[in-house]
């Protein structure tokens, strides 16, 4: 039964559910960059690249008399770069809207720190 309470415990913490939310709008955000690199961006910027090539896709580029496919290896590396990319621009946003945020006033001294402040100005004197 302790076990159990434990196990509660760790998973009811905050850390692990922001974590679990995290990646499940992580996966979604994914799929909407995955989307966009392979539906829309790829295409556009690997079309006349392929044109000129005289291919009609990214996976006939290979080593001749060899099973090595570097074109889907370069597909690969295109959408790492396009994905970090969008990556980059999401957080630097977030981060500006961060920024703008005013920043509290520090904390006046406790009541403490005060009666100590008396205490010293009066020895001075």
């Amino acid at each position: 039964m302790g076990m159990m309470k434990e196990f509660k415990d760790f998973a009811m913490r905050g850390n692990v559910i922001d974590l679990a939310v995290g990646v499940v709008i992580g996966g979604a955000f994914g799929k909407i960059v995955g989307s966009l690199v392979d539906d829309i961006i790829t295409p556009a910027i690997l079309t006349p690249a392929l044109k000129a090539a005289n291919l009609t896709d990214l996976s006939e580029l290979m080593v001749p008399g060899t099973a090595i496919k570097y074109g889907n290896f370069l597909s690969s590396v295109i959408s790492f770069l396009i994905v970090a990319f969008a990556l980059f621009m999401v957080i630097k946003g977030i981060n500006s809207m961060k920024k703008n945020e005013p920043a509290p006033p520090p904390p006046g001294p406790s009541n403490e720190e005060k009666l100590l402040m008396e205490i010293r100005d009066a020895l001075k004197k």
